[in-house]
């Protein structure tokens, strides 16, 4: 295994852990900004890290339309195209076989997609997944895969799930191995338990340095989701990282890492902040809200991103108001914050054997909601 995985200590089912990449170390659990397209939207890359952000996620299928993976291997990598010294975790355009469902055409060997930019045409099979992510220079390279829909019926799920297990294999023979770097591959089988159990034996056989958990965040909720989890983690080897991909909000993020995920990504607080929602520790936010028009309180007392130590409720609602980018930049900075200070209270919880009591004391503030201003 060249991508390095040290369990740190364990708290019930959940880990504290330690990922050495080629670009530096990832302590678990963690949860990743979403970079897309070579840029966490609204952030500066040195805004991210200050959130205590150690790794990020780029797509192989939007940076294959724009700029182009070969121009961004000539110009150095994705490290240093986008200015990001850390770590980088690559989506291998699975999901967008989903997403795109209306612009590609699915065959045995791979996946023709129609760019949503200009309508040109483009293949994507396993091996060119694979090279692209290596282009980029990606410490985490992920599995060419299908991504199931949701609602879907067991036999579809098995169809997909063992096209995406074949496409796994064909992926692990063209990823070249180098010390620091890692390939995962992607469990699937929707909600079905005999299917994730095939998928993850499938995968255990082929073998790889960390293995993410897809198809689930796609709609079926959080109890069936949970209940999915209860059910495959145990089956994951415990020596390698564990990925939940696409996941989530606070409380989903909270539930995982109690069964034993230790690494997160999703678009949730970036978008969120770009649309005047924020998360806190007593819940979520509209900052859009003519109850926050005079209100001068921070956003979280507790926070220490720029949006609360700087300002108040009250300027942000204007900015929301007045469709300032400075309020989308502020917004965006809060939420990855306080994912991070989400992460970082779990790893300390972990290690002092105190789960239990975080996530009470965790869902009791939740559970109180915002105060209105008197």
């Amino acid at each position: 295994m060249s991508l390095s995985f040290e369990l740190l200590g364990t708290d019930g089912a959940a880990r504290r852990g330690r990922i050495a990449t080629a670009h530096g170390t990832v302590e678990t659990p963690a949860f990743m900004p979403v970079g897309t397209a070579g840029t966490v939207k609204a952030m500066l890359p040195q805004s991210v890290a200050e959130t205590g952000a150690e790794i990020v996620l780029g797509n192989t299928f939007h940076l294959m339309l724009r700029p182009g993976a070969e121009r961004i291997a000539a110009l150095g990598g994705l490290h240093k195209f986008m200015n990001w010294p850390g770590p980088i975790l690559t989506d291998s355009g699975g999901f967008q076989v989903m997403s795109l469902a209306e612009l590609r055409k699915i065959d045995p060997e791979g996946v023709t997609f129609r760019s949503p930019v200009d309508g040109s045409q483009h293949r994507l099979t396993p091996a060119r997944s694979i090279e692209i992510q290596r282009l980029l220079d990606a410490d985490i390279t992920m599995s060419f895969d299908e991504c199931t829909t949701w609602p879907i019926e067991e036999a579809a799920a098995a169809a997909s799930m063992r096209l995406s297990m074949t496409w796994a294999e064909q992926g692990k023979r063209a990823f070249v191995d180098r010390p620091g770097y890692g390939l995962f591959g992607i469990v699937q089988g929707s909600v079905f338990p005999a299917l994730r159990e095939e998928s993850v034996k499938a995968l255990g056989a082929i073998g790889f340095d960390g293995y993410a958990i897809g198809g689930l965040a796609v709609g079926e909720g959080q109890e069936t989701m949970f209940a999915t989890l209860d059910r495959t983690v145990p089956m994951l080897p415990a020596d390698r990282p564990r990925y939940l991909m696409g996941v989530g909000r606070p409380a989903d993020l909270v539930g995982a890492v109690q069964r034993g995920i230790d690494m997160f990504d999703c678009v949730m607080p970036t978008r969120a902040g770009r649309t005047a929602q924020a998360f806190t520790r007593r819940g979520e936010l509209n900052l859009r809200n003519a109850r926050h028009r005079d209100d001068a309180r921070p956003i979280d007392e507790h926070c220490a991103c720029p949006a609360c130590r700087n300002h108040s409720r009250a300027y942000l609602h204007h900015l929301t108001r007045a469709e300032e980018i400075l309020g989308a930049m502020l917004l965006t900075w809060h939420n990855l914050q306080y994912y991070q200070d989400i992460m970082r209270g779990l790893r300390g919880a972990i290690e002092t054997g105190s789960l239990g009591h975080w996530i009470a004391a965790f869902e009791e503030e939740q559970g109180r909601g915002d105060i209105p201003a008197l």
